[in-house]
C-alpha cells in the first residue's frame, strides 16, 4: 500500500506513516518501502510476530485470563483452546513452562456451591448480535408472561453463575439490564444498534449493582454486636451489606460491644439473616425484629432445653 493509502486507513498522516514504518523498520520487523509506480510499503510474506517483553507475572496472569466455563457457553470453547495454544506456542519456553503449570494448579469455578448454572439457550445469540453491533427483538419471561422487548444490546455480564444482558431499550426506558436465563427467543435484526457515547460497561453495571441493593435492601436495622465478633456479619449477610454494615460500626462501648447498621430486605429476611450471628448480636431497632428474635431464642430453647434419650 502507498502510504497516502494507509495514512487514510488508518486515520493519520503520511508523516506519522513514514515514521512508524522506520520504528517498526527499526525494531526488527521486515517492513520497506519501494518507489515508483506500482510500488508502496510492504511487509516480508511470512512473517510471523512473536510475544517478547512479557514478564513472568505478566506471562503466568494470561494463564487466568479466561473462564473456560463461560467460553463453552459463548459459544467460543473451541476458540479459547486455539487461542490459548496459539499464545502458548508463541511464548518463551521458560515462560510457556509458566503458564501451564499454573493452569494445572489454579482453576477458576464460578458458580457458587450447590448452585447449578442456570440454563441460557439464548446466550450466543445474544453474544452474536452484541458482537455485530446489531438490533434485536427477544421476548422476555416476565412472572406475569411473556412480553416482546426491541433493544440494543450493550454488553454480557457474567454475575457469579448468572448472565446479564445490559442492552439500550426504547424510550422512555433507557439502559436496562436482563436476565439472560429468562430470554426465551431472540431474534437479530438487519438493524445497527445505538450504542451511546461513551458508555462503559463496568461504570454502569456497578451503578446497577448499587442501584439494585439499595432497592431491594430497604429495611434498616440498628443492633450491637460484640466487637471480637464483627467477622460473623461476612458469613450472615450478602455483598455489599455486610462489608456496609461492619464499615458502619462504632467505637465499642464499656462491654465491649459496636453499634452497626445493617440494611436487609423484609423483616423476615433480616430475622433469618441475623439469627446466623448468634448470641454475638442484640437489635436495639425495630422492635419487632427484637421480638420476632427472642420469640426464635425461646422455641430453640425449648426444643433444646433437654437432653433426649435414645432410649
Amino acid at each position: 500500500m502507498t502510504a497516502s493509502e494507509l495514512a487514510a486507513e488508518l486515520e493519520v498522516s503520511v508523516r506519522t506513516v513514514y515514521r512508524d514504518v522506520e520504528a517498526l523498520g527499526a525494531s526488527g520487523v521486515p517492513i520497506y518501502g519501494e518507489s515508483g509506480p506500482g510500488g508502496g510499503i510492504q511487509l516480508v510474506g511470512g512473517y510471523e510476530t512473536r510475544l517478547t517483553g512479557l514478564t513472568g507475572p505478566e506471562a503466568t496472569a494470561l494463564g487466568l485470563a479466561g473462564i473456560p466455563s463461560a467460553a463453552a457457553e459463548l459459544g467460543l470453547g473451541g476458540v479459547l483452546v486455539a487461542a490459548q495454544a496459539k499464545v502458548d506456542a508463541a511464548l518463551p519456553p521458560e515462560l510457556r513452562t509458566r503458564t501451564v503449570r499454573l493452569r494445572e494448579r489454579f482453576l477458576v469455578d464460578v458458580p457458587g456451591w450447590f448452585r447449578a448454572p442456570e440454563p441460557v439457550p439464548m446466550l450466543a445469540d445474544l453474544a452474536a448480535a452484541l458482537w455485530d453491533g446489531r438490533r434485536i427483538d427477544m421476548e422476555y419471561r416476565r412472572p406475569s408472561g411473556l412480553v416482546p422487548r426491541r433493544v440494543d444490546p450493550l454488553g454480557l455480564v457474567l454475575k457469579g453463575s448468572a448472565w446479564y444482558l445490559v442492552a439500550l431499550a426504547r424510550a422512555p426506558d433507557g439502559v436496562r439490564t436482563y436476565r439472560v436465563s429468562r430470554v426465551h427467543a431472540v431474534t437479530i435484526l438487519d438493524e445497527a444498534a445505538e450504542r451511546p457515547e461513551g458508555f462503559d460497561l463496568a461504570a454502569t453495571w456497578a451503578e446497577v449493582g448499587m442501584s439494585f441493593d439499595r432497592a431491594l435492601r430497604r429495611f434498616v436495622v440498628r443492633a450491637l454486636v460484640d466487637g471480637d465478633q464483627l467477622w460473623r456479619l461476612r458469613h450472615a449477610l450478602p455483598e455489599p451489606s455486610a462489608t456496609q454494615a461492619i464499615d458502619s460500626a462504632g467505637p465499642p462501648g464499656a462491654d465491649g460491644r459496636c453499634e452497626v447498621v445493617v440494611h436487609s430486605e423484609s423483616l423476615e429476611v433480616a430475622h433469618d439473616e441475623l439469627l446466623r450471628v448468634g448470641a454475638a448480636l442484640e437489635v436495639v431497632h425495630p422492635l419487632e425484629l427484637r421480638e420476632l428474635l427472642a420469640a426464635t431464642g425461646r422455641a430453640l430453647a425449648a426444643r433444646h432445653g433437654g437432653v433426649r434419650s435414645n432410649a
